[in-house]
């Protein structure tokens, strides 16, 4: 008898799991191919871009996801009223039709799913996976920090107008502007380097994540900083390649760098540079630390 009554709570169980996947799908299925198209294509506003590492990082969060769907599984079902909460709220960003609300509330959804199911257990399951969900999703962020950027634009500046010197070019730096041979290059907010740096913080966390080694706060702490730093490198000498290319009237190499997948090229090849340093980090990490 008792048996009889558990078959209809697991069947329940499994078809509410499964109508909200699938609504999750018809709500959230739109908004991600509009992200994806937008990282893709970069049709879209240059807020958006910012968060292009959501390329890899969607995905990688649901890797993680699925790693723990077993421990998932073991965790009792404990309804918590914050999961109901957040899901309301949720709701209410989704139907508000704001962008960075519309945008927000996935992965306000996904956790307050996760606090309704398995309660606070589950968001602690789940918590780095939604981290990479939160850190992946569009908003104005990048345009709300962006006039705080004058110092390192000012920076940049004069320090690829130093390097240029060195090599014998009639340079002259104003503020953040470059005047090489009559033409003039400026260091814009957008080009202070933000992306390539939130980039490369994401990056690093999925690569401390990976490796392990998120588990040190110091080794965390010393790769992120160290990611920051060479971030900022190597868009200084990015910003010296576009000036050099502009004030010799190398136009082609310009666009190239500039918007064309030499862009791409050169950040790939600074990420990879992370995956080195966490090579070198990984092996000779104490033991204990890892």
């Amino acid at each position: 008898m008792q048996l009889n009554r558990k078959i209809p709570i697991a069947i329940e169980q499994y078809l509410l799991t499964w109508i909200i996947g699938l609504l999750m799908v018809l709500l959230y299925a739109p908004l991600l191919i509009h992200w994806y198209d937008g990282w893709l294509n970069k049709n879209i506003g240059i807020e958006h871009e910012y968060f292009s590492h959501g390329l890899i990082g969607l995905p990688f969060a649901a890797y993680i996801v699925w790693t723990k769907r077993h421990q998932w599984q073991q965790l009792p079902n404990n309804n918590h009223p914050l999961g109901l909460v957040l899901i309301v709220i949720a709701s209410i960003f989704y139907w508000s039709g704001l962008g960075d609300l519309v945008n927000l509330s996935f992965p306000l959804m996904l956790t307050g799913l996760c606090i309704q199911f398995k309660g606070i257990p589950g968001l602690k399951l789940m918590g780095i996976a939604l981290i990479f969900v939160l850190l992946a999703t569009p908003n104005h962020l990048p345009y709300l920090i962006a006039p705080l950027t004058l110092p390192l634009q000012k920076f940049i500046a004069n320090v690829a107008g130093f390097i240029l010197i060195q090599f014998n070019l009639d340079v002259h730096v104003e503020q953040i502007y470059l005047f090489v041979n009559d033409q003039i290059v400026e260091i814009a907010p957008y080009c202070a380097g933000l992306k390539m740096l939130f980039t490369s913080l994401y990056v690093g966390l999925m690569l401390l994540y990976w490796t392990g080694l998120l588990n040190s706060i110091n080794i965390s702490i010393f790769f992120l900083l160290s990611a920051a730093f060479l971030s900022i490198l190597a868009n200084i000498i990015r910003n010296t390649l576009l000036t050099l290319f502009h004030g010799t009237g190398q136009e082609g190499l310009f666009s190239w760098l500039h918007e064309g997948w030499g862009g791409d090229l050169y950040s790939a090849c600074m990420l990879g540079l992370l995956v080195v340093l966490i090579n070198g980090l990984q092996h000779y990490a104490p033991i204990d630390e890892r």
